[in-house]
């Protein structure tokens, strides 16, 4: 047999629906879960419990009150996309007809919880205000973790971020994550766990919506940080938690400190310091230069009053020196007119002698000893004579 192209093949699929009148405008009943749209075309999937059909509409008005979990019933045709090989259901109408199951085991089990006293506000754990170290419970391998480091780090690139791999969905993935709280919750130094994962259907989350999980989240003596699906996705571990954060780099944003942030802040505040101390000090400055003007007009005031005033007694003094010195003067001159005055030279040098008698001076003939030469004393020299005895 010769072999087709893979067009040929698509187009001949495609003819057998298109051509089949009992595939047209079937309806169909189940569960819908992932819905998106883009450009008011809507997807979804339709499920029940063995299989799912992938569906798309391009009636945006038929999803007004519809959501995810929801049971409907669907009216369109199978269609053969040729060129993506795929199968989509092409839904013309739709009308819901009750609450889907997994939705209906969502709100059960929620009230079961909510009875219990798992969800009360006095059981819930304070978010530390300082935290050094993140547990995250998630996989490994989606863009959640890195989501989470990115923003975490971001803001604060000393925060320490702990990663306990485990499914976020399918089988066995509600004990995977159960057993992570309870092994990160016996951890002293982690500060707090976040449990996160990206959107989904009520499907794709069902993990996070079972009684294990929410069982080790109220037991774990760490607080919790709920960070599940997109800001619209619920889950039982929302209502159980501590903290619940809309998307998982919200969570990275509400436990991290913005260094960033406060250090511009705190750049702010040193600026407005800086301006407000250099305000004061120009004023101190100004009012230093105001008392230092002042302080030297005091003082040169003052130099100038005792420069007069020394001046004044420096005349003084000197006036008193000079007025002593010529009463000295006059003083010495007296002296030395009256040492003149009584100079024996100057009364012989008026025809006077002095007579003496054995070297002392003879004042009266009752003095003189006739035996005995005299010596008399004239201004230009003396002789010897001898006294005349008789009566």
């Amino acid at each position: 047999m010769e072999a087709i192209t893979v067009t040929k093949l698509n187009t001949y699929i495609k003819q057998i629906f298109d051509a089949e009148e009992l595939l047209h405008n079937i309806p169909v009943v189940g569960e819908i879960f992932g819905i998106s749209s883009s450009r008011n075309v809507f997807y979804f999937s339709l499920k029940d419990e063995s299989s799912s059909l992938s569906c798309v509409s391009f009636y945006p008005n038929l999803f007004i009150d519809i959501k995810e979990g929801d049971k409907v019933i669907v009216t369109g045709s199978p269609n053969y996309y040729i060129k993506g090989g795929r199968l989509n259901f092409n839904v013309i109408k739709l009308e819901k007809v009750g609450l889907g199951e997994l939705y209906e085991q969502f709100l059960k089990l929620k009230d079961k919880l909510q009875h219990e006293g798992l969800f009360d506000e006095h059981h819930k754990k304070k978010i530390p205000s300082e935290i050094k170290r993140i547990g995250v419970i998630t996989s490994k391998e989606g863009a959640v973790i890195q989501d989470i480091k990115n923003v975490a780090w971001r803001r604060n690139p000393m925060v320490d971020i702990v990663l306990y791999n485990t499914k976020v969905q399918g089988l066995n993935a509600e004990n995977e994550i159960a057993h992570a709280i309870e092994v990160m919750g016996k951890y002293d130094k982690i500060d707090v766990i976040v449990v996160a994962r990206g959107g989904g259907s009520l499907e794709d989350l069902w993990a996070y919506n079972t009684e294990v999980v929410a069982s080790a989240t109220y037991n774990c003596p760490k607080p919790i940080v709920s960070a599940v699906g997109h800001e619209t996705d619920y889950t039982i571990i929302d209502f159980v938690s501590d903290l619940r954060a809309p998307t998982p780099s919200a969570a990275a944003e509400l436990l991290t400190f913005d260094l960033s942030g406060k250090r511009a802040e705190m750049w702010g505040m040193f600026e407005l310091l800086y301006s407000e101390v250099k305000k004061i000090i120009n004023k101190n400055i100004n009012a230093f230069n105001m008392i230092n003007y002042k302080l030297f007009n005091v003082i040169e005031k003052r130099l100038v009053k005792e420069e007069n005033n020394f001046n004044n007694k420096k005349y003084d003094f000197l006036n008193s020196c000079e007025s002593f010195i010529n009463q000295q003067y006059y003083d010495l001159g007296l002296i030395e007119t009256t040492i003149k005055n009584i100079d024996p030279k100057k009364i012989l040098s008026q025809g006077y002698a002095k007579i003496e008698q054995n070297n002392i001076s003879v004042l009266s003939l009752t003095q003189l000893n006739k035996d005995n030469d005299l010596t008399i004393n004239f201004i230009d020299g003396k002789i010897k004579a001898r006294p005349i005895k008789g009566e």
